[in-house]
């Protein structure tokens, strides 16, 4: 049985703890030390974006500053995390050709924890294993995992939450709190368990780290010794401490160098979220800066920040940026998990066609608010039905769970049907998931050409598929305000029973609606106008 060290570095602060993973991830992938299993604990408290996120994206600053909470940037991907006091970090450094290691990066995540799974269990908590990096005990997250690698040596961290305030969690990080009541923090609250909550008091933490021990050891076939850190460590972390506690590390990703005519896209897909936020010249069809963020995970680390300087200034044509991307991936042994080179390709491609409608008079600034279904936006057209969401009306409104509305003036759906009936539309207010496939498939069988409807963003992205399962082509604009997702309501909307309100972008649903009912019907215009012999 092979002897990996089992090393435990206490508690430091984040910067020190992010420069320990990056220090010794250098010396395994130097063979300079054994396979390790390392324990890790923070103080004071902090938040953590992954290594492709934007801190002003994902974290509320002043909140962590006034509350004296560090915040970090880790090594590897993934999405924030807030640590405090009671929360326990483990973390595997090993060479990737041990033979307990497997090959493919899912089947590594899984292994990994499994062994944390099993720790649990003994400890008195049904744990078990969910796809693509969280372990959930009665479907409920106690640890979140990710992984990154360099040379021939990895790291895999996950967070064991022993004690946890979720409260303080949901004011760190950038989920919008302040629209929510009760019930709504009590339902993100339900999201997330720990040690505590599930046995009703705190193990020792020796003994909850002699399960884990115990865990890896009986996944992994090995044994643990412990020793402390290596010379080559030491002397590694100080090079790199300075590197780690600096504001460019923290900031490593911004938006600053993007200008106003950015344009962005949101791709989900079963690995995890892509954001694409892009600057074209459009004269010279040519990207000139390109941002690629999001929560997956990514092998090698740095592979994402050396595409986009290869893409950095190229063409902006889809031949190029599938052969760009895909040669990469190739020459580089790309790995996502749950994730394809393809996916990135869409995920840019959409970005790019944004373009368009600015060729067609939608303002920069609004661009990124309109999503299309089925074809390009410039292509689709003669829109006979505008699609609206139940929850843009008031909670006590007689019409909220039923179709029409008595044009009130209390809520942007009235103002909505004023536009629908001006441009000859159709007006329909979905109630449910259900309600918009089967409304879809009517629609298809009355062989309307398209629809123009209004939903939240990350509605879209989790629906897209759906819509363009059905085959008609559409154009959706997004809601004003927080949404079922940004409140953790999503079974809540849809079952159409969210009872918050949201707030549409008549505005620009407006524009939108001049420029294809107009342009459809000049179409028409021009062809009554045609002599008999013309026609």
């Amino acid at each position: 049985m092979d002897t990996w060290r089992l090393l435990d570095t206490g508690v430091l602060t984040a910067a020190e703890n992010m420069a320990l993973d990056e220090a010794i991830l250098r010396a395994k992938s130097n063979n300079c030390v054994p396979n390790t299993l390392r324990f890790l604990q923070f103080s004071p408290p902090c938040v953590l974006v992954g290594h492709h996120q934007m801190v002003e994206q994902e974290v509320r600053i002043d909140y962590c500053k006034n509350n004296f909470i560090d915040i970090n940037r880790r090594i590897t991907g993934g999405g924030a995390l807030y640590w405090d006091e009671t929360q326990l970090g483990w973390e595997i450094f090993a060479s990737k050709d041990h033979p307990g290691i497997p090959l493919k990066i899912e089947d590594l995540y899984k292994k990994m924890c499994e062994a944390v799974c099993y720790a649990l269990n003994s400890l008195g908590v049904n744990a078990r294993y969910r796809f693509r990096n969280d372990i959930e005990v009665n479907k409920r997250k106690i640890s979140g995992t990710g992984g990154t690698e360099l040379g021939n040596a990895f790291m895999f961290q996950g967070t064991l939450l022993i004690d946890f305030d979720v409260d303080v969690m949901l004011k760190a990080l950038r989920i919008p709190v302040e629209k929510l009541k009760d019930k709504e923090i009590q339902s993100i609250k339900e999201r997330v368990t720990c040690l505590k909550w599930e046995l009703g008091y705190v193990p020792p933490l020796d003994e909850i780290k002699s399960a884990i021990v115990h865990g890896f050891s009986r996944i992994l076939g090995v044994s643990f010794i412990q020793q402390p850190l290596s010379s080559v460590e030491r002397k590694l972390f100080t090079e790199v401490l300075p590197e780690f506690q600096s504001m460019d590390w923290i900031e490593k990703i911004k938006y600053s160098h993007f200008k106003h005519q950015e344009l962005r896209n949101l791709y989900k897909a079963k690995g995890g979220l892509i954001r694409v936020s892009l600057v074209m010249d459009s004269l010279l069809k040519r990207i000139n800066s390109i941002l690629i963020t999001g929560d997956f995970f990514v092998y090698p680390r740095n592979a994402i920040f050396d595409l986009e300087c290869i893409l950095k200034n190229s063409p902006a044509q889809y031949n190029h940026i599938s052969t760009v991307v895909t040669d990469f991936f190739k020459a580089n042994s790309v790995s996502a998990p749950g994730l394809s080179e393809a996916d990135f390709i869409k995920a840019i491609w959409d970005a790019v066609k944004k373009i368009d409608m600015l060729k067609e008079g939608i303002h920069p600034s609004a661009v990124n608010s309109i999503f299309t279904v089925g074809d390009d936006f410039i292509n689709i057209s003669k829109p006979s039905v505008l699609l609206l969401p139940y929850c843009g009306k008031r909670p006590d409104c007689d019409y909220r769970k039923k179709e029409g509305c008595n044009e009130c003036g209390q809520c942007s759906i009235g103002d909505a049907f004023q536009l629908a009936r001006k441009y000859g539309l159709r007006p329909i207010t979905i109630q449910n998931y259900e309600m918009l496939e089967k409304t879809l498939w009517q629609l298809k069988k009355e062989k309307i050409d398209s629809f123009i409807g209004s939903c939240c963003e990350a509605f879209y992205a989790k629906h897209k598929d759906d819509f363009e399962r059905i085959g008609l082509t559409g154009i959706l604009i997004d809601v004003d305000n927080t949404t079922c997702y940004d409140l953790g309501k999503i079974i809540e909307a849809k079952l159409g029973v969210f009872e918050n309100q949201t707030f549409l972008n008549n505005s620009l649903i407006e524009q939108v609606l001049a420029l294809k009912v107009n342009a459809s019907s000049n179409v028409r215009n021009i062809n009554n106008g045609k002599s008999e012999e013309q026609i």
